[in-house]
């Protein structure tokens, strides 16, 4: 059934349960005068859908070393089969999530063939139980871990851009994984992003949730209000909960109007304390109209060029920074960008730089930042750190462990969002090494901690940080949180063995 509804503008909302992106034909809108100047986008809600993997997952796409030849079928394997069935030369198998991460299991009951007949009366032809086919969508994107089964509900970021931009509106989330992450696990997750320092978190965009609880029960709390001072503001419990506490259905998030002029600019920095300078000149000067401060070391544009053939289009620099403004007057935005591009090249805190307002341009430059992580695939097995840093101390610990683990790793770098002191620390080796991840952890958790940071700035805890909370919260806010979770999930059933600490 497809509903039909309308909100006050500002806002857009999006209904997903189980379902891929639809496309804009697909949807039931209703339209209504703008009446602000920060007008949206009306309501759309979608029909419910199992989730289908998008095709180009499978297509037969350049990969990484030691990537599988076609199949027996001779179809072309695409980058999740790939990782599925082998990896370059030495590597072991991806082990099972079990393995790398042991937890008691709960007396949870397991699939039976009466449930794959239920499951199937649904969605005739829709349930798979071979496990050749089940191996590809069974390991995670890094090639970490391999589990029993996962199911994520939501539109795809980017078609929910695509849809919102055409009306002249943006989505205030935008992430690298646009392509395939989908909004109802960015918001249970809590995705920061490049745009966060321009809008903020999804904390203060998302206006209002439809959850259903571990019971059943579907909580709707989707209101479109910007004020709601009636009690708790219990959407927040869900955001950034990873799906602990209830399973979010809808999300009515506010979008902000689309800019008139987008202007990005690559600059090339003799050492970090110039990024620091550079930053804290930019935002003096760009104000309101500074959207994106992005910076990446000289490793991440080494391994970017020499796995994805992208060309940098300045001057080697031991580190880069990605500028991006966003206003509504090109003349005025353009004058001030090129003030302080002036002024940086005339102190000294920018040897070389390039400017674009093309879109296509702008989309290359973008391209150098955005496919650090894909970069990283390529290169080995990836140890993976998301942290919350002063920023005057972001890039030490990028520096701390290059020195620690000396040859024993691949590369060490150290890129991410300055604007909100989010470092993203990434150490490639030839293959995982027990040994390696004991020379990382708790070391990189423990140095975090002597900061007053966070073990996790955007990407979630999940298994593998459940157990070093402890970093960066206090016992009594972890005793909270474990009594929210018997509270709202008395049996355990939501997301099992995630993001709480393991009870003895």
């Amino acid at each position: 059934m497809c509903i039909k509804r309308e909100i006050p503008l500002g806002h857009f909302q999006a209904r997903s349960q189980q379902l891929p992106a639809l496309p804009p034909q697909a949807l039931s809108t209703g339209l209504a005068p703008k009446e602000e100047p920060e007008a949206s986008v009306p309501a759309a809600m979608l029909r419910r859908q199992l989730l289908a993997w998008p095709a180009w997952l499978f297509r037969g796409l350049p990969g990484p070393r030691g990537a599988c030849a076609p199949g027996a079928a001779g179809r072309p394997v695409g980058p999740l089969a790939r990782r599925g069935c082998c990896s370059a030369p030495g590597t072991p198998e991806v082990p099972l999530t079990r393995e790398r991460y042991p937890v008691r299991r709960l007396p949870f009951s397991t699939v039976s063939e009466q449930d794959l007949a239920a499951f199937e009366r649904i969605v005739p032809g829709g349930v798979v139980t071979d496990p050749e086919a089940l191996q590809a969508p069974n390991v995670d994107w890094i090639r970490t871990l391999r589990g029993i089964l996962v199911c994520q509900a939501g539109c795809i970021l980017e078609e929910l851009s695509r849809y919102v931009e055409e009306r002249d509106f943006i989505m205030p989330l935008d992430l690298g994984a646009k392509g395939s992450c989908h909004i109802g696990g960015n918001v249970a997750t809590n995705a920061g992003g490049l745009r966060f320092l321009r809008y903020g978190s999804l904390h203060g965009t998302v206006l209002g949730l439809e959850v259903v609880l571990a019971d059943g029960t579907i909580l709707d709390c989707l209101t479109s209000l910007r004020k709601d001072n009636t009690g708790y503001d219990l959407k927040q419990l869900f955001i950034g909960s990873e799906g602990t506490l209830g399973v979010i259905t809808a999300v009515s998030i506010l979008c902000p109007p689309k800019p008139r002029a987008v202007n990005v600019a690559f600059l090339g920095c003799p050492g970090f304390a110039e990024v620091l300078q550079t930053f804290s000149t930019c935002k003096g000067m760009l104000g309101e109209i500074l959207s994106a401060f992005e910076f990446m070391d000289a490793v991440c544009m080494q391994l970017v060029g020499r796995h994805l053939h992208l060309a940098s289009p300045v001057q080697e620099s031991p580190f880069y920074v990605l500028i991006e403004t966003s206003g509504s007057n090109a003349g005025h935005d353009a004058e001030k960008l090129g003030s302080f591009l002036e002024h940086a090249l005339g102190s000294g805190l920018v040897t070389d730089g390039t400017m674009a307002t093309d879109q296509t341009k702008v989309k290359m430059l973008w391209a150098l930042r955005e496919r650090i992580t894909e970069a990283l695939s390529r290169d080995g097995y990836v140890y993976k750190y998301d942290l919350s840093l002063p920023v005057e101390r972001l890039y030490d610990i990028v520096t701390d462990v290059r020195a620690r683990l000396g040859p024993h790793a691949k590369h060490v770098v150290g890129y991410g969002h300055l604007g909100d002191g989010n470092l993203h620390l990434n150490v490639t080796a030839e293959a995982f090494s027990p040994s390696l991840l004991g020379a990382l952890e708790p070391h990189v958790y423990e140095w975090t901690a002597r900061q007053q940071g966070s073990v996790s700035a955007e990407h979630g805890v999940g298994f593998r940080k459940r157990d070093v909370l402890g970093y960066s919260k206090p016992p009594e806010a972890l005793q909270l949180m474990q009594q929210l979770k018997a509270l709202l999930d008395p049996k355990g059933i939501l997301n099992p063995y995630k993001m709480l600490p393991s009870q003895a």
